[in-house]
């Protein structure tokens, strides 16, 4: 069975032609004429047949008022298990307001009907608006229980009260998913939050799968069996079994062609399924709800939803209301997926630009280090630089453009590549500065940046620092306690403020200078003089290889687990070398 979100599932016509009260009214009549040979509880097989393939929610009782059969559609109804009812007496279930009209029935053989909702229907378990018929049922010319049938109610006016339930459970359902789902631009944990929604609330076990992160979003109608990602996976602790048999987040998964989930997934409908070897429900469930998760007219998933049989079963009206609770989720969903994809062009666009820094002279080893942010995909606009000049002097770079996405990590690229050209003219660091300040703020599109240049000149055995808003390197010596060098610090770049000063400090050998970004430093709600003693109080190996050093400071200073950092971490070590 097959309904588009949103519409309601018209009631199917009977094979005669004649309305579904008509139909329930000859079924009754015929459920009573069928058991004129034989008592229906000598026959359980035939009444269970008819029962459960009946349009109308149907239930019988025997002389003692105890329910015999119920099908699925009366179930639905009045949302109560089958459990609930089979085997006990009226008067200790939801119906035990009826026993008098019951009794009633029994004792005259005539119908009794009343309305829900009124004062007839008082302490009645089904919704208001709806008619429920007591019809008896008769054996060898007397009555020997009683036929329970629910009929649609034809008043207007109830039908329009029942469409306001409706439509006021549909956007309880809808506020309450806009404030549970989708809090974050990360996808596993918005289908996380999609399934831990459904779960127990709406279903006994949800699955929510999405196209691989490398595949374009398709439009429906194509392919069902396409290859999907297991994003989450959600079940009472009833169906652990079927989480056990089925595929986990992380892992691929594909459905069979011909199952609800393919089916859905080629239509772009919400496909009602039960038990049967074409949809084979997962263990413990005996109805399946699969909802396509389309987005801006484009599939990005499935979320496939089932029930044990202790729980009412999916009806049409419950499958519009959850397709608009899927389409809700999938806009969530394409959102965090279009901020991954971009985050990950970002990402690797910096990668490749941080990839090899400068090469240096070999009087000055290197060691370089760059980590996006651990807390999201958010990637800034960090990057450093190295630039090989004359009289074996290397000029040292470590910058942060403000911002972050695609924008900052492309106004990175300029940064670096205007140092270049302006380092090629041999000016000091300051002046450097100063250069880089004039174009960057003649550039009305261009991000402000933070950086800091240090001068290494071995054969004159110094460092000349300069620096534009940025924090102050970490000096590391053997025997000697981690030292922040005091820096003059002018505006960030663009400003066009200018003011740029330097210093110098001397370069012994066995030192090793260590320029960072804030993140590696700065947490929330922390004075940054905080921060920085926190830097300058750790005991860093002076000697040994710099990519162990860098690991030993990243250890110390970024969150579990590694690397969890706030905010993107640029590293970049120098030491001279011996001659």
């Amino acid at each position: 069975m097959h309904f588009r979100h949103g519409n309601r599932a018209e009631d199917s016509p009977s094979p005669d032609g004649r309305s579904l009260t008509a139909t329930a009214a000859a079924l009754a009549a015929h459920l009573g004429a069928v058991t004129g040979a034989d008592h229906p509880g000598n026959d359980p097989d035939l009444l269970r047949d008819v029962l459960a393939t009946a349009p109308v929610a149907i239930a019988v009782l025997d002389e003692q008022l105890r329910w015999r059969h119920l099908n699925a559609a009366f179930s639905a109804v009045t949302g109560l298990r089958r459990a609930d009812l089979l085997g006990r007496a009226v008067e200790t279930t939801p119906f035990a307001a009826a026993r008098t009209t019951l009794r009633r029935v029994l004792a005259d053989g005539r119908d009794r009907e009343h309305l829900t909702g009124g004062p007839d229907g008082a302490g009645s378990p089904v919704p208001p608006g709806l008619r429920v018929r007591y019809r008896p049922l008769r054996h060898a010319g007397r009555t020997t229980g009683v036929i329970v049938v629910v009929l649609d109610d034809p008043d207007p006016e109830r039908e329009r009260l029942r469409e306001l339930q409706q439509a006021r459970a549909r956007l309880a359902l809808l506020d309450a998913a806009a404030e549970r789902i989708g809090t974050t631009l990360d996808i596993g944990t918005t289908c996380a939050e999609l399934a831990a929604f459904a779960v127990p609330g709406l279903a006994d076990l949800a699955t929510v799968d999405v196209l691989p992160p490398e595949a374009e979003p398709a439009r429906p109608g194509r392919d069902g069996t396409r290859r999907l990602h297991r994003a989450a996976v959600r079940a009472v602790p009833e169906l652990d079994a079927a989480l056990a048999e089925s595929a986990r987040p992380g892992e691929s998964v594909r459905h069979r062609e011909g199952s609800a989930a393919a089916r859905s997934l080629a239509t772009g409908v919400a496909v009602l399924a039960g038990p049967g070897p074409a949809d084979a429900c997962p263990p413990g469930t005996a109805s399946l709800l699969a909802l396509p998760l389309a987005a801006r007219g484009r599939l990005v998933g499935l979320l496939t939803l089932g029930r044990s049989a202790a729980t009412p079963a999916f009806t049409p009206d419950e499958a519009a209301l959850l397709g608009d609770l899927a389409a809700r989720a999938a806009t969530g969903i394409d959102n965090a997926r279009r901020y991954t994809r971009s985050q990950g062009i970002a990402l690797e666009l910096q990668r490749a630009l941080l990839s090899e820094p400068g090469s240096p002279h070999q009087n000055l080893a290197l060691a370089s280090r760059y980590l996006p942010s651990g807390s999201s995909s958010v990637v800034g606009g960090d990057w450093y630089e190295t630039v090989r000049l004359p009289f074996g002097r290397t000029l040292l770079a470590m910058g942060d453009v403000m911002g972050h996405g695609v924008e900052a990590a492309v106004d990175m690229s300029h940064y670096r590549s205007a140092l270049r050209d302006i380092a090629g003219m041999d000016l000091p660091p300051h002046r450097i500065l100063r250069q880089l300040d004039n174009v960057i703020s003649a550039n009305d599109t261009a991000r402000p940046a933070t950086c800091l240049l240090v001068l290494a000149d071995p054969g004159r055995a110094r460092w000349t620092l300069s620096s534009a808003g940025h924090l102050p390197p970490a000096l590391i010596t053997p025997d000697r306690p981690t030292e922040l060098l005091r820096v003059p610090t002018g505006p960030p770049l663009g400003t066009g403020l200018g003011g740029y000063e330097q210093s110098t400090h001397p370069l012994d050998p066995g030192q090793t200078l260590l320029l960072y970004t804030d993140g590696l430093v700065e947490r929330r709600h922390e004075d940054i003089d905080a921060s920085l003693a926190r830097l300058a109080a750790l005991r860093l190996p002076a000697t040994g290889d710099l990519d162990d050093l860098l690991d030993a400071v990243l250890h110390a200073l970024v969150p579990p687990p590694a690397p969890a950092a706030e905010d993107d971490i640029a590293l970049l070590a120098a030491r001279p070398r011996a001659r």
